[in-house]
């Protein structure tokens, strides 16, 4: 059981892990990646335990910028799509400093969609998660040092970075980007 509880905190820290702050650097090469719609919903939304309210068309509107902001970047040829579906979080509350410091949490769905093919790249739907970052800020417990919403928009541009990287990674391995 302690096995698994490491493998899953590991697992928590790598996933958490890359500063999502990067926008003013040059954005990672995707090939002739140019972003055309940015469909986000949240019909199955699901709040987590002891998390802060968040309303769905808060989800859609911070899951919309982030990614925009993100993805506007690239001037690539060709045209592709997101679908991405907002599926559950927690925001975390207050707890015990340093010892049971509550993490805020983002699950979502992503499809990416190929315009001049008019079919979807990944046949299976790529399920994300997002966990808080550690950080000075978040030591204690993003709770106590940030806002509900503060802690939703640090999510989703997290959550446009792991969408990058995840590009990224099929970029290389699938050749999803290439001419």
């Amino acid at each position: 059981m302690i096995r698994k509880l490491v493998l899953f905190l590991s697992l928590g820290v790598l996933i958490a892990c890359g500063n999502a702050n990067d926008l003013d650097e040059a954005p990672v090469d995707l090939g002739n990646f140019n972003l055309g719609h940015n469909i986000v919903v949240a019909p199955n939304l699901t709040k987590g335990p002891v998390s802060r309210e968040a309303s769905k068309e808060e989800w859609i509107a911070a899951m919309t910028d982030a990614i925009g902001a993100r993805f506007g970047r690239y001037e690539g040829d060709k045209l592709y799509h997101f679908g991405v579906s907002v599926e559950g979080y927690v925001l975390a509350q207050p707890g015990i400093p340093l010892i049971a410091s509550p993490k805020s949490i983002l699950i979502f769905n992503l499809t990416v969609w190929d315009d001049a093919a008019g079919r979807k790249l990944n046949e299976e739907v790529k399920q994300i998660t997002v966990i808080e970052s550690f950080g000075g800020d978040t030591l204690v417990g993003s709770g106590y040092t940030k806002t509900g919403e503060e802690q939703m928009q640090q999510l989703a541009r997290t959550a446009a970075k792991q969408i990058e990287r995840y590009l990224v990674r099929q970029n290389f391995e699938q050749g999803w980007f290439k001419e």
